[in-house]
């Protein structure tokens, strides 16, 4: 995340779970000639257009209010669900996504692989259980927690 983003969190997210949803996570990046600062919002019931629109009005208004400006440049504010593969950014989203199925990336590998996909068993004090699948054959592995580079939610075919 940007420290831009990181320092409007405090700002943003008391606006966002004013209109009954979560903050997932922001970002402010250039793509091309211009930038975006982008907040993910959901809600347990999924994330609806209406509701993206009327945060992003109240967002965009708190954003206009600010002194001094935080943004050095002319930006785009775009509110948006995380997605399907939504990121898993905090312990607690990753504790969340138990029972569903994620993807993990590695700094080292893991049993033999810099990723894995598998669907989320348990989460302990230093290891996520994976359940995987491999061909006809399904195993549980232990990963661990310090490893982990990238994590989100994924859609099992």
């Amino acid at each position: 995340m940007s420290s831009i983003a990181e320092r409007l969190r405090p700002v943003i997210e008391p606006i966002v779970e004013a209109e009954g949803a979560s903050l997932v996570d922001m970002e402010y990046v250039k793509e091309g000639p211009d930038w975006f600062f982008r907040v993910y919002a959901d809600t347990p019931e999924g994330i609806t257009l209406d509701d993206c629109a009327q945060i992003s009005e109240k967002v965009s208004d708190k954003l206009d209010s600010l002194q001094p400006d935080p943004f050095p440049e002319a930006y785009y504010l775009e509110v948006s669900s995380p997605g399907a593969e939504r990121p898993l950014r905090s312990e607690a989203d990753i504790e969340g996504a138990v029972g569903k199925y994620v993807y993990f990336s590695y700094y080292a590998h893991q049993h033999g692989q810099k990723d894995h996909y598998g669907t989320l068993t348990k989460v302990t004090d230093v290891h996520y259980v994976l359940e995987i699948r491999n061909k006809t054959r399904t195993s549980q592995i232990e990963i661990d927690k310090n490893a982990v580079a990238q994590a989100r939610l994924a859609i099992e075919f």
